[in-house]
This record gives C-alpha cells, structure tokens and sequence, in this order.
C-alpha cells in the first residue's frame, strides 16, 4: 500500500526522454511521414490537466467534472488560509516548491509563446492555470519574511489511497521564516511571481504589481536568510529534497526579477555571483525542479549586453558558453558528456532566440542551425505523442492509446460528484487502487513518467515511476505545443 519514495517524478518523460530515443528516431521516420500528430489538441488537453489538480473551491467553469471542492480547511489549524493551489501528483500533498517550479514554467512558456497560444484559442486557459497557483501563493506569503510551503504530510499521506474529496490525513501546514529559512522554496516562489508577473502585465495591471510586490519580497527573504528548506522542513525530504542546494533558485529569481523590472540590481546580482553560486562554473545536463542551472544559464544568455562593462560582458558569455554545452548536449553534439533526458522548453526557447537573432549554435561536433534544434524538438513531441515503440501515446487522453491506468487517486476513484459517499482508507485502497480495472476518470492532458530505457512501459497502477504524472511534466509542454500547432497551420513560418 505504501508508495514512499525519493525524488518524485524527477526522471519522468515530460521533461525529459531516454538517450536511447535519440539513436532509435531514425527508426521512426517512416512511421512519421504517415502520421500527423494534432499539437493544437494536445495544448487544449495539457491545459485541462492542470483542472484535475486543483485544491480548494471550484469554480463554477470547471472543465474537469469529476473533480469536486477538496482541501476546505487547509492552514485554519495554524490560523491562515491557505485553501487552494495544486496537488503536485497522484497524491493530496501541496508541496510548495514543485508547485512554484510549475507556474515559473507555465509562465515562461505563456510569455515566449503568447500569440502562438491565442492563436490556438487557449490563452484564457492558460492565464487561469497561472492564476490558480498565483493566487495561493499570495495567501501562503502572509509576511515579508514568512512562506507557507507545504500543507499535507507525504509519509501519512502514502499511506492511504483515498480521493482528494474524502481526505482524513494530516493537512498540517509548514512554514519557511527567519528562524527556519527555505531559500529554495523562497526564490522559487519568487522567480513563479516575477514571471506571472510579466504575463498578467497587460490583461491585468493591478494584480500584476501585487505579484511583482510579492517576488521582490520573497528574493529578498530568501537572500538575506539562506538556509535549505529541507531542513527546515524535514517532510519535504523524502519526496522534494534540495540536492543542488539553493543557489541555483536565488540566480533564477534574480533572472526573473530582472526581466520583470529590468532594475540593474538584479542583473547585477546574477554577474557578481556568477561563479560563487555555481552559475558559470557548472556545465548541466539536467534542468529540473530541484536544478535550475540550465534555465538560468539560458536566460542569462539571452540578455542583452550593450553597455556592459568587460568583466560583465565576460561573465555573460561564460554564462552562454555553459547554456550552448547543455544545449549541445541535448543534441548529442558533445564530444563528451551528452544528456539523457532533453526537455523540449529550453531548446524552443533558445532556438527561437538563435532565430531571431540570426545565430548559430556552435557546439564540439559542428554548427548546428536552429532548424536541426527545432526538428530534434518535433520528434521528443511525436515520441511522446505516439510515434514510439509500445505506440502508445504518453500524453493521457490524447490520440487512440494512452496508460488507462494512472497512479492518481482521484482519477483512480468514483468521482465524488457522481457518488457522494465517504470513503475510508483501508476501503478505498481495496476498492480502486487494488482494482486492475481501467481508471472511471481520464485523466486528460496529464505526461506520466513514460517508457523505461528499454522503451517498455507497465500500464499498472502501482508503478508509480511510469504512471504517475506531475504538474511540472506538463507545463513546460504548453508553450512548445502552442509553437508546433502554429507551424503545422501555417501561421508561423520557421527559418
């Protein structure tokens, strides 16, 4: 019954694919030229994923039918609302810094990818899937120097199977403060805020400043009282635990602080720590919600740097030097280390960056132009949406076979809004996790964690490492949805 484990999801297919694929896709291109796979229904089901995730009170347009009001009493035992956000998983814990990671990710893809994403008509969706978690984040920051980071407790909670409508295990909710500081969880929630923060600029001013307001707060906190959050809450680290340290998240936040009030200070605060917190020193292949390196060696890339001083302008290409090797990497253009897992965010990001400013990417083993990039990007997308060796497509809901059996508790149990009667613990992990029947509820638009090196897969409910799926497995698979779905009609042209 008990499903504890380290490091969830962290090796899942939404952000990344087995090195494997790479030597297997010229296999595959056959199977492509009959197929077309729909990018613009796979943006429309990825964003209704995010519905079944949510905690607290429902609103009256809820898509996701099955789901009902869970969570109600969330923070009244420490005497603070914290009713709302994301379940993180397949299981009821809100856990603050794969959460923040999330909506720093949804942003990020709603910001570069915006016309790409009205044009498919999901821009609405998307700013609601941002707002969701932004607005739990600004009740959880109830003090400048006090975050609420995690309500629920993981181990009791992986000891029962029970629907999040139904909860009886522990909502005790743990905060991050001078005292106990979590600069992780901070910068993370800040870099969230700072990002949503651009993207709510224009459609909503007012709540845009008071997210700015937020960030700026929390990157402040989280710098001037640094500490691991995994020690200061020790519940985190079983499931969430901090190995890189926090550095990265407080480079990250400054990044994002930096687009968002393009206030020197914070550029300068990513170039004067550069190589102390690790920002330039270490070459990554891997970009996760506990590693950050990558992302901010990107953006630090892509900034701008007329009238940067020598020693600046030094440090900006040693940043870009580093973002080109993982990059590369993804590529399997190295002459040594090589990824295993690429995420598709980042290489979208960085090639349209190549593209519109007519650069190459210059890796050990030659020039690469951005087309190669973006084809290596398409054919992660069409793996993961079918063209694979199960032929099963990993995107839950999406095309003629995907897992029917997804390691989730509410998408595993009779929706509640069809049948209102508790049930237990013990009875619920009988009756439907033990169950090897099909889930009753699809859980749409949900990556689970995918094919194992061998590029077999499971489709059991117990097997959590490929079943389960994570908020943060599809968010950064919005924006590059959105991109192909506006090359595929013809609306953008790449060159």
């Amino acid at each position: 019954m008990g499903e504890k484990r380290q490091w969830k999801c962290k090796y899942s297919l939404a952000r990344s694919l087995p090195r494997i694929l790479v030597l297997l896709l010229p296999l595959f291109s056959t199977i492509q030229s009959f197929e077309s796979f729909d990018y613009g229904d796979a943006l429309s089901k990825s964003l209704l994923y995010f519905e079944a995730q949510r905690s607290g009170r429902l609103p009256h347009d809820q898509r996701v039918t099955w789901r009902h009001h869970s969570g109600l009493i969330d923070g009244l035992e420490q005497g603070v609302d914290l009713v709302g956000g994301y379940y993180d998983a397949g299981d009821n814990v809100k856990f603050g810094l794969p959460m923040a990671y999330t909506i720093t990710l949804l942003s990020w893809s709603i910001m570069e990818f915006k016309d790409q994403i009205v044009f498919a008509g999901e821009f609405h969706h998307a700013l609601q899937a941002i707002k969701w978690g932004t607005d739990y984040f600004i009740k959880a920051h109830t003090h400048p120097h006090i975050l609420w980071a995690q309500v629920g407790d993981g181990d009791t909670d992986h000891l029962c199977w029970q629907r999040p409508e139904d909860m009886t295990t522990s909502r005790r909710a743990y905060k991050v403060e001078e005292s106990n500081p979590g600069s992780e969880v901070v910068g993370e929630t800040a870099a969230a805020m700072a990002a949503a923060s651009i993207v709510f600029r224009k459609t909503n001013p007012d709540y845009s400043h008071l997210l700015l307001e937020h960030a700026q707060q929390l990157f402040e906190f989280g710098d001037k009282f640094r500490g691991k959050y995994d020690v200061s809450i020790e519940a985190a680290k079983g499931y969430y635990p901090s190995v890189s340290g926090y550095m990265d998240e407080l480079l990250w936040a400054a990044l994002w602080l930096h687009r968002a009030t393009n206030n020197i200070s914070y550029f300068n605060y990513a170039i004067q720590n550069a190589e102390s917190f690790g920002g330039i020193t270490w070459a990554i292949t891997e970009f996760s919600w506990d590693v950050k390196y990558a992302g901010v060696q990107i953006i630090a890339a892509m900034l701008p740097i007329e009238g940067r001083n020598k020693d600046e302008k030094q440090v900006h290409q040693e940043y870009r030097s580093k973002a080109e090797y993982y990059i590369c990497a993804c590529l399997n253009k190295n002459n040594s280390t090589n990824i295993k897992r690429t995420p598709a965010l980042l290489l979208t990001v960085y090639s349209n960056y190549l593209n519109s400013t007519n650069q190459m990417l210059n890796c050990n083993k030659g020039l690469v132009e951005t087309h190669e990039i973006l084809s290596f990007v398409k054919s992660q997308l069409d793996y993961i949406l079918g063209s694979n060796p199960m032929g099963l497509s990993y995107l839950v809901g999406y095309g003629p076979a995907y897992p029917q059996r997804v390691h989730h508790r509410g998408a595993s149990a009779a929706s509640y809004r069809e049948n209102k009667v508790f049930v237990g613990c013990m009875q619920s992990y009988h009756t439907w996790f033990g169950s090897h029947n099909p889930n009753p509820n699809v859980l749409v638009g949900a990556l689970v964690g995918g094919p194992d090196s061998n590029d077999e897969f499971r489709d059991r409910r117990d097997n959590f490492a490929q079943t389960e799926a994570c908020t943060y497995n599809t968010a950064p698979l919005v924006g590059v949805f959105a991109q192909f779905h506006a090359q595929q009609k013809g609306w953008l042209q790449f060159h």
